[in-house]
């Protein structure tokens, strides 16, 4: 594997003229040969693509340099009509672009503080070096004389005067977009990024994550991945200390490059965690790469197993992957969504090998799969596949139990939206019932705008399906507060305040530079409707967020989140963020559930958790899943309770044996370990820190 990926190193200059300087070089030499006068069309075309080939490298003072030098002779090039009005308007959006990108390089992606380019951007967030936003707003101006209604320019000058602190009052009135535009719909406790401060703040392209306990000590570490043909995993080892250490090196994973994405799982029953990194996302053709499975020793160090075990023969483009046990033999299997090429479903032989059935099974999909999820959303016991294809319809695959599928996507009403991306199955109401939500990605900062300053939405909204249990979905975004513009990419779901109902967090942005949106919080309101916290909690960051984890990372029994920041081109690096939560003073229940029968990682397992809250009775229910888009929570399940006291009963579902644990009169605040077919829980000693 390591000399494959070697061997994708040296090709990518090739097959990716963006990520090197091989078309600068050939620019710069054209630009040198035209003669000292005239040529004003060649020079500024030139001149605006070395501008934005250097941008994208990261070399922001160069390419700002060769910006002005394009827009020194843009009016000689006007005043000849050698360039159309369209093509003034797309340069200056450009280069405003090029000084907000200069601008956040300088004071954001370095800076020592966890309030830089949360929005709206104030106090310790705003720019110390201020004079490239200022550049960004002469040329947005420019642009809006031309093109009043151009509402992504009208959006970037809203930022780019916040970035200098004259927000709202500098702005013209006819152009702003108010305070309260960006108000939170709710008071919410404020979340502050710690991750520098713990130094799990790895700078990175785009990439996954997953947060977990990968030696089996009771804390939760931390993997990080980097698209990058060079882009090392990082694995943050948790040290129980309030620290962490950069174990990468003793961990095996040197030389492991890549990887958009990470899905974890103990795919061998051998009781620890394994991960599968899933690499060439995006790049079509040019991303046949192979992904890997890397096999934990026990003691969080891996080895790359990806050609023994038969998951390494045909190689695809591919960002999404979930396990799950589609057969019920106690075995998980591997379904992983390919860009435009056929999708693979590993069957798990129970002897550390798989066999692709995806063409047996009636899977290969055949679309540009962006998001995967097992679900069993009909309770047949049987786990059902929903796949979401970004610019196409979905599918769901309902299971024969005879290992082949079925898609009834469209007599099920889940078949949008068209500009799918991340999905989840889970039970946002509490009824016992998978509901499933489908993330729209049509992207355009403009649409991000029109939604902030009330306009119609230009932009495809995402969908929240409600299950009825029977194989039913009825499309209710808009009934829950969620008929919003999102652009999600990473994404994840977990219980922020422990009241029992799920909330999410997704991260959002599109590769151009000014995919300058906010990262969205949506706070569950007893699952009668959703409400936008973003603001409040400080959850806004502009950047773009790729992998989300809901974690308990200090085992203080309330949910922190992780996220894996940073854009797909090496000059949109970042570093990741840690949201520390502050406390809810709910209660909760942690399980580490072990498989015997069943898969030892326990996905596709349910939780029943009755209790008394109030003087009422109420159900939670949770299920442990894998997979979905970008970003993995742990494995081990931690429920909210609210104010229930105590626990009457719980109730532990395995599907692969159809039993069911029952456990009475549990604490609350407490981490158990319950093993399928034992009649007693265990409880865990797991150590609190102080992050």
């Amino acid at each position: 594997m390591l000399e494959a990926l070697r061997e994708i190193q040296k090709r990518t200059p090739l097959e990716r003229p963006e990520m090197g300087d091989l078309q600068i070089r050939k620019n710069t030499l054209r630009l040198a040969s035209l003669p000292a006068e005239g040529y004003l069309l060649d020079r500024f075309q030139l001149n605006w693509a070395i501008g934005k080939q250097q941008l994208i490298l990261g070399h922001v003072d160069a390419a700002i340099s060769n910006m002005e030098a394009a827009d020194a002779v843009l009016p000689g090039a006007l005043e000849q009509q050698l360039l159309d009005s369209e093509t003034e308007q797309a340069f200056l959006f450009s280069l405003a672009v090029a000084y907000l990108r200069a601008g956040e390089t300088k004071n954001c992606v370095h800076c020592s503080n966890g309030e830089r380019c949360i929005l709206p951007i104030r106090d310790e967030g705003i720019h110390e070096d201020t004079s490239f936003s200022r550049a960004a707003i002469t040329q947005l101006n420019r642009l809006l004389v031309l093109k009043p209604d151009h509402q992504s320019a009208r959006w970037l000058l809203n930022i780019a005067y916040m970035t200098l602190g004259e927000h709202p009052q500098q702005v013209p009135t006819e152009l702003l977009i108010p305070l309260q535009a960006f108000e939170s719909e709710e008071s919410f406790p404020r979340f502050v990024d710690n991750a520098r401060e713990l130094g799990i703040n790895t700078f990175s392209m785009c990439g996954g994550s997953i947060v977990d306990d990968f030696d089996g000590d009771g804390l939760l570490d931390i993997i990080a991945s980097d698209w990058g043909a060079s882009g090392q995993i990082r694995f943050h080892h948790n040290d129980g200390d309030g620290s962490f250490s950069d174990n990468t090196e003793w961990a095996g994973l040197t030389g492991i490059f890549g990887g958009l994405n990470l899905v974890q799982a103990d795919y061998d029953n051998d009781g620890d965690l394994d991960i599968f990194v899933l690499r060439g996302a995006w790049l079509e053709a040019a991303g046949r790469h192979p992904n890997s499975l890397l096999k934990n020793d026990g003691h969080g160090r891996f080895t790359d197993v990806t050609f023994a075990v038969g998951l390494g023969e045909v190689h695809y483009p591919t960002q999404t992957a979930s396990w799950g046990d589609y057969d019920n033999d106690g075995n998980l299997d591997l379904f992983v969504g390919n860009e435009s090429f056929p999708c693979q479903l590993f069957h798990n032989n129970g002897d550390g090998t798989f066999n692709d059935v995806a063409e047996r099974a009636g899977v290969i999909n055949g679309g540009h799969t962006k998001g995967v999820i097992w679900g069993d959303y009909d309770h047949d016991r049987w786990p059902d596949l929903y796949i979401s294809n970004y610019r196409g319809e979905n599918r769901l695959y309902h299971n024969n139990r005879d290992g082949t599928f079925t898609d009834v996507a469209e007599q099920a009403g889940v078949a949008a939206p068209f500009w799918s991306f991340p999905t989840w199955f889970w039970d946002y109401n509490n009824d016992g019932k998978l509901d499933l939500y489908v993330g729209s990605y049509h992207v355009g900062v403009g649409h991000v705008a029109g939604d902030y300053i009330g306009l119609p939405a230009d932009s495809e909204p995402d969908c929240l399906y409600e299950g009825d249990g029977s194989g039913g979905f009825q499309e209710v975004a808009a009934a829950r507060n969620l008929k919003r513009v999102t652009q999600p990419m990473g994404s994840n779901f977990g219980d922020l305040d422990h009241d029992g109902f799920p909330d999410f967090y997704l991260g959002t942005g599109y590769p151009e530079y000014e995919g300058l949106m906010p990262n969205l919080m949506f706070h569950n309101q007893l699952g009668r409707r959703f409400t936008d916290v973003t603001t409040a909690g400080g959850f806004g960051h502009l950047q773009k967020g790729h992998g989300v984890s809901f974690a308990d990372l200090d085992n203080d029994g309330d949910q922190d989140i992780h996220i894996e920041m940073g854009g797909a081109f090496p000059g949109d690096a970042f570093g990741n963020v840690f949201f520390t939560n502050p406390g809810f003073d709910n209660h909760w229940l942690c399980l580490r559930l072990v498989g015997r029968r069943s898969n030892r990682s326990a996905i596709g397992a349910r939780l029943r958790l009755d209790i008394q809250e109030g003087g009422r009775s109420r159900v939670v229910y949770k299920w442990v899943n894998s997979g979905g888009s970008f970003g993995a929570n742990p494995l081990r399940q931690q429920v909210g309770v609210g104010k229930a006291t105590r626990i009457e009963r719980l109730e532990v579902y395995w599907p692969s044996s159809n039993t069911t644990q029952q456990f009475e009169n549990l604490e609350v605040d407490q981490y158990i370990e319950v093993v399928e077919d034992r009649d007693e829980f265990k409880q865990l000693a797991w150590k609190t820190l102080d992050f």
